[in-house]
């Protein structure tokens, strides 16, 4: 029987999951593969990078939208997360200020350590390991 917090964690699981594959495709599709490793170089950063992001946000989101490694996935992507904050930190604290903000990869960074908590809540194909077992 699922309660209260395993569909909260659902829910989290969910909109997270999709937001990640929007941004991995909109990096695939948008800005193009060579476009996105440019980025990456021009900040500084090597471009296999932009390789891992994509396909940690594609692949993350896939696993988090099907509820399959949940607490893991969840903890792994918090350093791409931190990342994005790292990179619009100059921009201001507002995501709608020009090259985005700060506040929106912070707070989703948070998301994602509410996810590894909650675990994969309702509707899971792998539901996580209970809470007990990660003391």
């Amino acid at each position: 029987m699922s309660t209260n917090s395993d569909y909260a964690a659902l829910a989290l699981r969910l909109s997270s999951g999709v937001l990640f594959i929007a941004h991995g495709l909109m990096k695939v599709f948008v800005f193009t593969i060579p476009g996105t490793v440019g980025y990456f170089e021009s900040l500084g950063l090597p471009g296999f990078l932009a390789y891992l992001t994509i396909a940690a946000e594609v692949a993350g989101g896939l696993a988090l939208v099907l509820g399959v490694a949940t607490r893991a996935v969840a903890l792994v992507l918090i350093p791409v997360l931190l990342g994005a904050v790292w990179v619009h930190s100059g921009n201001g604290w507002v995501f709608s200020s020009e090259g985005g903000g700060w506040e929106f990869p912070l707070f989703w960074a948070v998301i994602q350590v509410a996810i590894a908590l909650l675990g994969s809540g309702a509707y899971a194909l792998k539901p996580s390991a209970p809470q007990a077992a990660l003391a």
